[in-house]
């Protein structure tokens, strides 16, 4: 995510799932396949999560926008990583997490976190 909003969405992210006693182990992770914004630990388990925010729900959800281009990137990335880091056959499944600015405080979200998204 590039834009002020879009940075801070994916902050609010982290401070959501790490609330939810998910651990954070690197963000916004690049290499030639793509890129993972989240990557989290629950207990055993490595967490891929894609953050989508969007200013209004008027064209659809956030995770509507989640294609099956985009998870197939995301899933080559995880590999990349994994085999990167030299994790071997880790525990591992990939959520998404959609992000819209609440109606009650310009600075929360509405949050509809999806678990093996995909």
């Amino acid at each position: 995510m590039s834009s002020s909003s879009g940075q801070a969405a994916e902050q609010y992210a982290v401070d959501y799932l790490l609330a939810r006693g998910l651990k954070l182990v690197e963000r916004n992770y690049r290499c030639k396949a793509g890129e993972v914004d989240l990557i989290m630990r629950e207990q055993d388990t490595l967490v891929f999560v894609e953050v989508r925010f969007r200013k209004s729900n008027q064209y659809g959800s956030p995770l509507a926008t989640i294609t099956a281009a985009k998870q197939n990137r995301i899933r080559r990335t995880a590999q990349l990583y994994i085999k990167s880091r030299a994790l071997g056959s880790p525990a591992m499944r990939f959520d998404a997490i959609g992000l819209s600015p609440s109606a009650r405080a310009a600075s929360d979200y509405a949050v509809n976190w999806c678990k093996n998204a995909f």
